[in-house]
């Protein structure tokens, strides 16, 4: 009998304006657009870098105006201090952004994207 193997997750996103979000990802963090449903106003579209893929789907601005709870996502990377630096020019951190040790083990920093979708990029130090 074969057993299931977990190889992959492709969180999704929610967003305001799924160009706007694109161009964020795209310009700002180094990904590259994977797919979209529409070329000119898309809904949904996903990017990767590396081996990661992260969905972004639009909502509507009622749901936002509502309030409802953003992802955190956890990113795993080889080496947190070059991508702290990758990203410091970027004009995507807040002024607490910095690059620390935690207590858990691992050399971590995080911030927010346009759509206050929390991202952290970590490595293990242990």
């Amino acid at each position: 009998m074969k057993t299931a193997h977990l190889h992959q997750i492709h969180p999704i996103l929610p967003v305001q304006n799924v160009v706007e979000a694109l161009s964020f990802y795209v310009n700002r963090l180094g990904f590259k657009i994977a797919f979209a449903d529409d070329s000119q106003e898309p809904t949904y579209a996903g990017i990767r870098r590396d081996e990661i893929e992260i969905h972004l789907q639009w909502h509507d601005v009622k749901e936002w105006e509502a309030g409802f709870n953003t992802p955190m996502l956890r990113i795993v990377t080889q080496n947190v201090d070059a991508l702290y630096d990758e990203f410091k020019d970027k004009e995507v951190y807040h002024k607490q952004t910095k690059v620390r040790n935690t207590t858990w083990g691992t050399r971590e920093f995080a911030f927010f994207d346009l759509y206050k979708n929390g991202l952290t990029f970590y490595q293990d130090i242990n």
